[in-house]
């Protein structure tokens, strides 16, 4: 099984890097991996209302939303989630989420 080093920890992740435990996640953790995963530097108001409202709607409903359902609930566009997560909001908001791989991402 895949591993990642960070903050003394070995987190398991699978072969894509999503994490197979989403109770490890924290802050620090998705600043990391978006600085290691998605070639972010920081991370601004916007991608945090998506982070914030993908790990919200997973741990009440225990799967990511559909994409519709985050620009619904953050006020961003759709090509504005595309600008802020470059490998796209179920790819990288979901990994920068801390959630397993969502059903149908490839």
């Amino acid at each position: 099984m895949p591993t990642i080093d960070f903050a003394g920890r070995t987190l398991e992740v699978n072969e894509e890097g999503f994490l197979l435990h989403p109770e490890e996640w924290d802050d620090d953790l998705a600043m990391f991996l978006a600085r290691t995963e998605e070639g972010l530097e920081t991370l601004n108001d916007e991608h945090w209302s998506v982070i914030r409202f993908i790990r919200g709607h997973y741990q009440e409903k225990r799967g990511a939303p559909m994409v519709r359902a985050v620009c619904k609930a953050t006020g961003l566009p759709l090509k504005r989630v595309y600008e802020l997560f470059p490998s796209g909001p179920a790819k990288g908001a979901c990994k920068l989420a801390g959630l397993p791989k969502p059903d149908g991402c490839v």
